[in-house]
């Protein structure tokens, strides 16, 4: 069977492809944020860097990704005026009784901060209100919205003596073939394109890539890692984050069933983490998304030591010693 009997070759039936597959999506008050993660992250001195990553909630984000389940956290209608500055507020006090102060901030909103039906033009101010005392503030984009909202939140900022800004750009791969069909609707030169504005602006960039992402051939999976990887910092990022590729959309499902899509195991995040720290050193930090990890684990009595070995990786940049488990070996 060819793949385009499974999976279609045009962006508006790809579109209906993903949207055919969703369950239903949970009801969400837009006027309160879905969590709240604190940790510490390497800066770019090297130094570990109390941040906390804020799970906004707002409205959907207008592309439909093949690999996204990010919908399932949004809302159908848009975010109110008002209500992510407020969500902010919530987040702000609970931060304030933490034992390490929190230098740094991530709002992610499931989808593009420059969407002005997700995050409305009009609360900049508000959420710059919110960012005071700050360090560095990171918010996720599409490529697409890079532009003269990027140019409105450093104003707001800059008029708060509010944090530096990162920028968060999920490229997922580099393979040209598989990143058409992941329905993300840019090309690497449009990828490109944004992060050169990026850097007009003075703006840090940060790098999202899959690890195991549907379309890319299994031996194939590891050479086009590093070669995304490549990609990212040639395209000026400082961060590149590694994230393992989730089920539960329907349409990897669906794809998984046709052979196109293998769930990557636990193995595979420590094998990834590792080529990519060894593949990036000196270009940039290489850090792995270690949140509900817990999924990919097939023996609970090693998982804490192996997540517990990612996390210092992530903090101290270099591969360190495998854990040995006496159950699973």
């Amino acid at each position: 069977m060819r793949d385009a009997a499974v999976f279609p070759d045009t962006a508006a039936a790809r579109t209906r492809f993903v949207l055919e597959r969703r369950r239903p999506r949970p009801r969400h008050d837009p006027w309160r944020h879905h969590g709240v993660l604190v940790e510490d992250e390497r800066d770019g001195d090297g130094a570990p860097a109390r941040t906390a990553t804020v799970f906004l909630t707002g409205r959907e984000c207008p592309w439909h990704c093949t690999m996204c389940d990010l919908w399932m956290h949004t809302t159908s209608e848009d975010t109110p005026v008002g209500a992510i500055p407020a969500q902010l507020a919530v987040v702000r006090q609970s931060l304030a009784k933490e034992p390490v102060p929190v230098a740094c901030l991530k709002l992610y909103n499931a989808g593009s901060f420059f969407d002005p039906r997700a995050v409305p033009d009009s609360d900049y101010d508000g959420v710059a209100r919110q960012l005071a005392g700050l360090s560095r503030v990171i918010v996720e984009s599409h490529p697409a919205l890079v532009g003269p909202r990027v140019d409105g939140l450093l104003q707001a900022l800059a008029g708060r003596g509010g944090p530096a800004l990162e920028v968060a750009m999920g490229l997922e791969t580099a393979h040209p073939a598989a990143l058409d069909r992941l329905n993300k609707g840019f090309t690497l030169d449009g990828f490109a394109h944004a992060a050169d504005a990026l850097a007009d602006r003075g703006v840090t960039l940060r790098v999202f890539l899959l690890i195991s992402p549907p379309f890319v051939p299994a031996i194939e999976q590891d050479a086009w890692l590093l070669r995304s990887i490549d990609a990212a910092f040639d395209a000026g990022a400082s961060v590149v984050s590694i994230i393992p590729t989730r089920t539960g959309n329907g349409a990897l499902e669906a794809l998984a069933d046709a052979g196109m899509f293998s769930p990557p195991s636990l193995s595979d995040v420590e094998r990834s983490l590792a080529m990519a720290l060894d593949h990036a050193r000196g270009r940039g930090r290489v850090f792995v998304d270690v949140w509900d990890l817990e999924r990919l684990a097939a023996c609970p009595a090693c998982f804490p030591a192996r997540r517990a070995r990612l996390v210092a990786m992530n903090l101290d940049q270099r591969v360190l010693p495998p854990a040995f488990c006496r159950a699973c070996h």
